[in-house]
């Protein structure tokens, strides 16, 4: 009999993948080779995107092109554009952005090829648009006047520009930036499994891509950051180490803390609590920062769990003016160039992706008439 598999894939080989890479117990995160800590806030979001998606760094002419590229792909679509104002009064920001994607492949012009130009385009396009499509569908719940994109901007600074309506500062914009750097990509996490399950039927880009914003909407995997934020602010300041010993006796899961591969600090969460620190100082109440380090000190005293990525992130994304309920779709954005780079990876070189399972149900059962069941 074959060994009993492993619940929930853990340690499982699924796929080879040249795009990124884990040291779990060293605590170390590689795109394409680059160690993270080489990476962040040295490389823009761009930059990141272009290593993912098409395998190096790009030189200064390459980075034009494909800035070019970018502000030239924002546009939603007859279809998102005609449909964005019922998806935004009736839908939720994940359920809303799985719908807007799916309507933009619609009137994608590649949408009907997986070749590796088109890929490339197509990986663009949703790079760009996906954080216009959150924009703009928080501008159209809100009923708020959005500024369009400026064509001299970058991601992230159009995207604070469009969220919160005025023009971000350069420290602002390049601490965004580096979150969307330090997101962009995280091996064979269940969003991007579920996309390139998809992908290795041979299915379309646009496909792939709601696959895994379904997967990242699932709060087992995405929403993570916004119960942090949601936790803090329902915590009294002078209260937080009581109400966290409390909270873990009676057995509660602290959102933030630990992850499956990392048995040392996440990488990415030493860059957000410097960035977290660093923007409440500059808020003038570092409150919710305090909370988080005292947070921090008493589950690795009771728990000896680390923070992961979503724990500063949340407090990141607070100081820089994004409301709560759109930190999944922020982690979208960012996670859209991995996505894309691994539906890439994955047609071109295909296999379809079917696992063995374990049967476990009844045996030997036989057929009996309804009048005799």
């Amino acid at each position: 009999m074959a060994d009993k598999p492993t619940k929930g894939l853990a340690d499982v080989v699924a796929a080879s993948t040249a795009i990124s890479d884990i040291d779990g117990q060293a605590g170390r995160l590689f795109y394409r080779g680059y160690d993270i800590h080489d990476l962040a806030g040295r490389t823009t979001f761009e930059e990141t995107a272009h290593l993912l998606q098409y395998g190096r760094l790009p030189n200064a002419g390459e980075l034009a092109a494909y800035g070019a590229e970018l502000a030239g792909s924002r546009s939603l679509g007859e279809l998102a554009e005609s449909c964005l104002p019922r998806v935004a009064g009736r839908q939720s920001p994940m359920e809303a952005l799985r719908t807007l994607v799916s309507l933009a492949g619609g009137d994608d012009p590649d949408k009907d090829s997986n070749a590796p130009e088109a890929n490339l385009r197509k990986a663009a396009r949703l790079t760009a648009r996906q954080p216009v499509l959150v924009a703009r569908y928080h501008a159209e719940r809100t009923g708020a006047d959005l500024p369009e994109p400026d064509p001299e901007l970058g991601i992230a600074a159009n995207f604070l520009l469009q969220i919160t309506g005025r023009v971000p500062d350069r420290r602002a914009v390049e601490i965004f930036d580096t979150c969307l750097v330090l997101h962009a990509d995280h091996t064979m996490n269940a969003s991007t499994f579920a996309a390139r399950v998809c992908a290795a039927t041979l299915s379309d880009m646009h496909s792939a891509i709601v696959a895994a914003i379904g997967t990242l909407k699932g709060p087992l995997h995405g929403g993570a950051n916004e119960q942090v934020m949601r936790t803090l602010q329902a915590l009294d300041p002078s209260g937080v180490a009581r109400a966290v010993r409390e909270r873990l006796a009676a057995g509660e899961k602290i959102m933030g803390f630990g992850h499956r591969v990392y048995k040392t600090e996440d990488p990415r969460a030493t860059h957000l609590r410097r960035m977290s620190r660093e923007l409440a100082e500059a808020s003038g109440d570092d409150t919710l920062y305090r909370m988080s380090k005292e947070m921090e000190e008493v589950v690795f005293e009771t728990k000896g769990l680390y923070p992961n990525v979503d724990f500063y992130a949340a407090t990141v994304y607070h100081y820089l003016g994004i409301p709560t309920d759109l930190f999944t779709p922020v982690f979208s954005v960012s996670r859209m160039s991995g996505w894309t780079a691994h539906v890439i990876e994955q047609h071109s070189d295909n296999r379809l992706i079917r696992p063995d399972s374990e049967y476990v149900g009844e045996r030997d059962q036989k057929w009996k008439p309804i009048g005799e069941r």
